[in-house]
């Protein structure tokens, strides 16, 4: 039976892009946001938190012309435009921001389940603290896997031979991108008073890619 030849078949469920930002454009936005949450008028100006479901300190937009400037829009334009031609063989022509945003989350706090608008969505991450904490003495002899900080992907439900989720524990410049409606949360973390800042977009494509049902 040692010369069977076997595949494992993957292709049920929303892909997910994995890329890494140029450390270029990570000092841009980080720089960006450390100048922007010094201006009390700006942030206020900026404030995202009132549309997002998180409780964490602090949620603004980035704005348009940063976007630009800074190279972010052309680096999240051409790893979706990479990732639809691999998925479905297809050039992508359009590419329109919604939104883009950054999230400085702190100890204890998170984001619960939720999903985006657009078409393409993604996250990824700015700074993380060098510890997320772990799990009590209790918990550890339990041998249980300590999701501090990390960013949770779902898809589903957990079924035999197919699990509904994903955990991404966080590193500075990786960045994630998935469908619009894949639902997702950040779990708290613990003892550390350091901040766990992570990007976020909201973005359209061209709507006969997007549209697999050919409706108009």
């Amino acid at each position: 039976m040692s010369d069977i030849k076997f595949t494992v078949i993957r292709n049920f469920g929303p892909s997910v892009f994995k890329a890494q930002i140029p450390n270029e454009i990570v000092n841009k936005l980080n720089k960006y946001v450390d100048t922007t949450i010094e201006d009390k008028n700006k942030t206020s100006q900026l404030d995202h938190g009132k549309n997002l479901v998180g409780d964490v300190t602090q949620e603004f937009h980035l704005e348009p012309e940063f976007i630009k400037s800074s190279g972010w829009l052309n680096f999240l334009a051409t790893c979706s435009k990479k990732w639809i031609e691999i998925e479905t063989s297809k050039v992508m022509t359009k590419f329109n921001i919604e939104s883009s945003w950054v999230v400085r989350q702190f100890e204890n706090e998170y984001n619960p389940t939720h999903w985006h608008s657009g078409h393409i969505s993604g996250a990824g991450f700015l700074k993380v603290p060098s510890s997320l904490g772990s799990h009590t003495q209790k918990l550890k002899s339990k041998n249980m896997n300590y999701r501090g900080g990390q960013l949770q992907l779902i898809h589903g439900s957990k079924m035999f031979l197919s699990p509904s989720t994903i955990n991404i524990e966080p590193k500075v410049g990786e960045m994630y991108f998935f469908p619009n409606y894949m639902m997702h949360c950040v779990f708290p973390f613990k003892n550390s008073n350091e901040e766990r800042r992570s990007i976020s977009f909201n973005a359209t494509v061209d709507d006969d890619i997007y549209n697999v049902y050919g409706q108009k």
